[in-house]
């Protein structure tokens, strides 16, 4: 469970970037949050990866504590996660093959597990033909693939998706929620952050508004009285053949990985 009491978070320039948050979010949910630039998305993306901390109130993920987490503590957490970036962040001199790994390998993961393991994530998201490719020879697309199976592969309980598809076209960016929705299925929280409101409706999730700091809407699905997205995005389309457990068969990955700490 992940549990905002009354968070706030105020910058050194004054900046009120969240102001008094309840908001809770149980395992395996899948929430979209929204808003429009300074809503505060990002403040509350960088509190819950520890990246800042709380000006007041209490943030707790699972048995951490993240009001009185000692930075020693936060890589530990951090492997409870899974992030995926909009930028995906990927090694550029590194395969595809390669950048997974490497995710494994931060955390201690044998060679051995690695050789097991790769393979199968880089399958789930059907890449396995391109896992000698660096990502200067992959699309947006593949690369935003190559990012979401990293952030998978150490099994983590929590994945954050930061503007998912904000560099994709609309059929790869379904392709992407459809996998996110597969990995929910598991029993995985996925939290995805977008201004995509075409996405938004089409999935019709759990859907958390912020404007100004502030959450001034929670529900499941539909559009916001009185919210226009500044942006105007084209609306998704519907893959023709859709997406099946054969494109995405998460029998072969193993439900094994890092487990969750406890914060004292």
């Amino acid at each position: 469970m992940i549990e905002f009491e009354n968070v706030s978070k105020v910058y050194p320039n004054g900046t009120r970037a969240l102001e008094n948050v309840d908001l809770k979010i149980d395992d395996g949910e899948f929430v979209f949050i929204v808003g429009a630039s300074g809503a505060g998305k990002t403040t509350l993306t960088k509190l819950l990866l520890c990246e800042e901390k709380l000006s007041g109130g209490r943030l707790r993920i699972g048995k951490f504590n993240l009001s009185r987490m000692s930075r020693f503590r936060i890589p530990k957490l951090r492997r409870t996660m899974g992030i995926v970036f909009q930028d995906f962040r990927l090694q550029p001199n590194m395969t595809a093959y390669e950048n997974i790994a490497f995710a494994m390998h931060v955390v201690g993961e044998s060679k051995k597990k690695i050789r097991e393991r790769v393979p199968n994530f880089l399958k789930l998201v059907g890449l396995q033909d391109r896992a000698d490719c660096k990502p200067s020879e992959l699309s947006g697309g593949e690369q935003q693939r190559v990012a979401l199976a990293r952030a998978l592969v150490n099994n983590p309980n929590v994945i954050i998706a930061d503007e998912p598809t904000a560099n994709v076209d609309p059929y790869m960016a379904i392709e992407i929620m459809e996998l996110l929705c597969k990995i929910n299925s598991l029993g995985k929280t996925v939290i995805v952050i977008t201004h995509n409101l075409n996405l938004v409706n089409y999935y019709q999730k759990r859907v958390i508004l912020l404007k100004e700091g502030h959450v001034i809407s929670d529900k499941i699905g539909g559009m916001f009285d009185g919210y226009e997205e500044e942006e105007n995005e084209e609306k998704p389309q519907q893959a023709e053949e859709g997406l099946t457990d054969e494109n995405y068969d998460l029998k072969e990955v193993p439900v094994t990985g890092v487990k969750g700490g406890e914060e004292k």
